[in-house]
């Protein structure tokens, strides 16, 4: 008789942080489409208030009211608790890529994106 192993795979919980509510609504309705958990928040400060339930991974737009993007993704590297959190930063400048980068981001997309490329960056850092 053969023993059958079952593998549960805990779904992946993903975090989007944007001011854009279009783009928290698209975002969140693929994401949840393709099987992960997602919260979401427009404003960017509620991010650092993260103690439980933390993301496996975070979605953060670098130009938020309120708060600046690299310097909440500082602020998370920082932290002993969200150090190990991927982020993925995203804008609609370009050319700011080396800035997130430099905050600690783990990855960069620049809007518009292909949610394709979305999707294959997050499968690559929630491995």
């Amino acid at each position: 008789m053969a023993i059958q192993t079952v593998y549960i795979m805990r779904q992946k919980k993903i975090m989007i942080a944007d001011d854009d509510p279009g783009i928290v609504d698209a975002v969140e309705m693929l994401l949840e489409f393709e099987g992960y958990q997602v919260t979401s928040t427009v404003d960017g400060s509620t991010v650092l208030d993260m103690k439980e339930e933390l993301p496996d991974l975070l979605l953060l737009d670098i130009w938020m009211s309120g708060e600046d993007g690299r310097d909440i993704c500082k602020k998370l590297k920082n932290e002993k608790t969200t150090m190990n959190i991927p982020v993925i930063m995203i804008s609609a400048s370009r050319d700011i890529q080396e800035s997130a980068m430099a905050a600690g981001a783990d990855d960069f997309l620049a809007k518009p994106f292909e949610m394709d490329e979305l999707l294959q960056k997050i499968e690559k850092l929630t491995l």
